[in-house]
């Protein structure tokens, strides 16, 4: 493993550009290419796919093209979930899906964040925060989670809601910047 891909998963700032991390890109982009070109009626090739581009992809789980995501193999998705279309998973750290989540369409997990002193970006250097969607929860249409948060068990995100911190479990949260309305 490269020094930069070390780094990019424990949460260092890290160079993308390294040539390890180019060919995971690659290999990703790939078979996501492959994944999103699939049939509606071939149910079994898109499971293979996403079996050999995800970290974890559990029993009954199903995700619907077309889906982007960087690198494949900080994604784990549990058991009984669904990620509807147009999902966009910037994965530089996990992303963590539990067991019966439901994911609405175009919805994005952002774990890539980037320095905010501007002579370290310009230097191309950034990093990345896990996301973590605990069981039960439902993320609505165009949901943004942003880097490092944790959204608890049996939660609901309204749509278009923007999580920038995390969410506790069993309740609504909604809005811009995403809050609690209420207990469920």
């Amino acid at each position: 493993m490269s020094d930069q891909k070390g780094r990019m998963l424990r949460g260092d700032l890290y160079l993308a550009d390294d040539p390890e991390l180019t060919a995971d890109r690659q290999r990703c982009r790939l078979l996501v290419e492959r994944f999103n070109a699939t049939s509606v009626t071939d149910r079994q090739q898109r499971v293979e796919l996403l079996r050999a581009l995800l970290g974890q992809f559990g029993d009954d789980t199903e995700i619907l093209p077309p889906l982007q995501c960087d690198y494949g193999y900080p994604i784990r998705v549990g058991a009984r979930s669904f990620i509807n279309y147009g999902a966009i998973i910037l994965d530089c750290a996990p992303v963590t899906i539990g067991d019966d989540v439901q994911i609405a369409t175009g919805v994005q997990l952002l774990t890539a964040t980037h320095p905010l002193d501007a002579a370290v970006r310009r230097s191309r250097y950034e990093s990345a925060e896990p996301i973590s969607i605990a069981d039960g929860a439902w993320l609505g249409g165009g949901v943004i989670v942003c880097p490092g948060v944790s959204i608890g068990e049996d939660t609901v995100v309204g749509a278009g809601s923007v999580v920038v911190r995390d969410l506790p479990p069993r309740v609504l949260a909604v809005g811009n910047p995403c809050r609690v309305v209420r207990e469920l």
